[in-house]
């Protein structure tokens, strides 16, 4: 005969078994249904016909406004006052405006825009306006009072000669100054000119912050191509493979064979005479230079071992050309602050100079090219068809991008502009997880803008 005790204890242990069978068979069920609602649900595909839908995505530093996305330095009910965005996060502004962005540039702390709407083409810019590298924008309600830093995009009115017909088709920007190249009215320059950077005559005591001036760069050839900003100097690339440049060339960064101030355009040679450049690159004070025949030339900053392939000197202010080995042709060469890396044809990433180079932690310096593996890149003999076709830097990191739209990332991650969703540095390239598919990256200091496709 069973005691008080044991008689709770089973009836306990009978309610436990009962209620775990009930809980058994809702999950039973619910899994049934779930089931026939598959079976019944219809998948809808894209339609080979559908236009994708573009957007833009930023991350990086927030606080200087160059993301463009305002409720970051306006803090509400909902959301705190944020620092830096670890993720790319979808730039909404010109989506509500039925705006469409064409190109970018980021600058130190600032991002100007390259937009249409419907004929007219306008560009936008946003941060750091401390020397008018964005124009000139009253404070609303003040007058006379200029605008120090903007936080949403605000369009930039340039003075053409012909509005009607010219507009902006490329734009790069330094450290404090703006550079414009136009499709038939040559080349524009706002913002700091204390070293000659935006092609016109140093104005001593010239004050930058409020300033309205816009200036028309002369003595260039008509038909430049492309235009590069280092910190403060300014590279110009024509149609028939020529280079200028202007600026600061205390490290002979403009390689024009002297270490003044250069306010006027001049045409740079060293070893670049009689050759055709299709590209050039370098966003603080080392330059690199590609070919036609994808050689590689370069100038300008070696305290890093940037262009110890040529020479034991902390800087070289002539191009020089780099006979770099078993690499193949290259097809793009950029350059940081003591970074360098170049992109060749066939799709491989070699890297030298000083810091996070993307081989691990153990290599930290490099004088000649060192080949990332493809894998890191996803190249691999289960996706052998996966290509790079683009990179580019900013002063410690670099952004790579496929052909099948894939980002990877990697070095210093300085206020999350990695996009990593972590704060650490990367010492391999990592991928970056994109919302959509990516046709184009632009790398700032701290920040960077995509250009992506989205068919959802």
């Amino acid at each position: 005969m069973l005691c008080r005790r044991c008689t709770l204890l089973t009836s306990l242990q009978l309610e436990n078994l009962l209620r775990m069978q009930k809980r058994s068979v809702n999950k039973l069920k619910k899994k049934i249904r779930v089931d026939e609602e598959r079976k019944n649900h219809v998948f809808q595909y894209v339609r080979d016909n559908t236009k994708p839908t573009e957007r833009v995505y930023v991350w990086g530093c927030a606080t200087t406004g160059s993301l463009g996305i305002s409720s970051y330095l306006k803090p509400d009910k909902t959301q705190n006052f944020l620092h830096c965005m670890r993720r790319p996060a979808r730039l909404k502004f010109f989506d509500d405006h039925n705006i469409k962005v064409s190109g970018a540039a980021c600058g130190y702390g600032f991002t100007i825009f390259l937009t249409k709407k419907g004929s007219e083409h306008c560009i936008f810019g946003t941060g750091i306006n401390t020397n008018s590298q964005i124009g000139f924008h009253r404070v609303p309600h003040e007058k006379g009072k200029g605008l120090d830093y903007v936080i949403e995009p605000i369009k930039i009115d340039i003075p053409f000669d012909k509005p009607d017909t010219t507009h902006v088709t490329q734009v790069a920007c330094g450290r404090a100054h703006t550079i414009l190249l136009t499709n038939n009215e040559g080349v524009y320059s706002l913002g700091n000119n204390a070293y000659g950077q935006c092609g016109r005559t140093i104005v001593e005591g010239e004050v930058y912050r409020h300033s309205s001036q816009i200036h028309r760069i002369k003595d260039l050839p008509d038909k430049v191509t492309k235009v590069v900003c280092g910190q403060d100097h300014t590279l110009f690339l024509t149609n028939t493979g020529e280079v200028y440049s202007c600026g600061l060339g205390a490290d002979g960064q403009t390689g024009l064979g002297h270490h003044n101030c250069e306010h006027r355009p001049t045409l740079v040679q060293g070893d670049l005479q009689g050759v055709k450049v299709k590209d050039i690159g370098g966003s603080v004070d080392c330059v690199l230079a590609v070919s036609e025949e994808g050689e590689l030339f370069g100038w300008g900053n070696s305290e890093y071992n940037q262009l110890a392939m040529v020479t034991d000197h902390t800087q070289v202010n002539v191009p020089r050309h780099l006979r770099v080995r078993k690499c193949g042709k290259v097809a793009k060469a950029v350059a940081g602050g003591s970074i360098c890396a170049l992109l060749t044809e066939k799709g491989h990433v070699f890297v030298w100079g000083y810091g996070i180079l993307g081989k691990g932690p153990n290599l930290e310096s490099a004088e000649t090219p060192q080949k990332i593996p493809p894998a890191l890149f996803g190249q691999y003999d289960l996706d052998a068809q996966s290509k790079l076709v683009d990179i580019s830097c900013g002063i410690s990191h670099f952004m790579a991008l496929s052909d099948s739209g894939n980002v990877y990332s990697w070095g210093k991650n300085r206020s999350g502009c990695l996009g990593l969703y972590v704060q650490r540095d990367q010492f391999y390239p990592l991928k970056v997880s994109m919302p959509a598919e990516t046709y184009s990256v632009i790398c700032g200091v701290d920040h960077n803008v995509a250009f992506c496709r989205s068919f959802a």
